[in-house]
């Protein structure tokens, strides 16, 4: 074996030492091993989460109509769906009330990045309506006498921008 191969293979030995080195220190440095996001809320505060959804399908909502028109609640629904929504309920509002809105977005704080990122189908022109009571992770949106039809995916995607990033309710701390 040559002078120069056996240089060699001592610097690949001596970067492989390093390397492990470095790993080993980054393993006891770490500092992610604290407590949770949860464990740092303060007191009263309710974990929320206000991450937007990576894909649509993760997104489950309630539709209703909140007008006096005949199979609004379907309509919107079925379009939610073919924009790969998960849709639950599709009905008439609660008591046949009217709403003179768009649109009513509730949801509670396991939704608020979901809800946050609904607005955007209605161009930002949506009540939105939290509940920190509320448990589950579904969104219900009731439709308004004023709506006329859901956002296109450019709108969405402009809409989105204008938003910007979900905001923590009162009551709330980041989930």
């Amino acid at each position: 074996m040559t002078f120069a191969r056996i240089r060699a293979l001592i610097f690949v030995a001596v970067l492989f030492v390093t390397a492990g080195v470095v790993v080993v220190m980054a393993m006891l440095r770490d500092t992610q091993t604290g407590p949770t996001e949860t464990a740092l809320c303060p007191a009263g505060a309710v974990p929320a989460n206000i991450k937007p959804p990576d894909r649509r399908s993760d997104v489950k909502i309630n539709v209703f109509n909140g007008t006096p028109a005949v199979g609004i609640a379907q309509k919107v629904g079925n379009d939610f769906k073919n924009r790969e929504f998960v849709v639950g309920k599709m009905e008439n509002a609660p008591g046949n009330k009217i709403y003179d809105e768009v649109a009513v977005i509730r949801y509670g704080p396991k939704a608020v990045g979901a809800g946050w990122y609904l607005r955007a189908y209605f161009l930002d022109e949506a009540v939105t309506d939290f509940d920190i009571k509320r448990k589950d992770d579904e969104v219900d949106i009731i439709i308004g006498t004023q709506f006329q039809q859901l956002a296109t995916t450019t709108e969405v995607n402009q809409s989105i921008a204008a938003i910007g990033t979900p905001i923590l309710p009162p009551g709330t701390c980041e989930a």
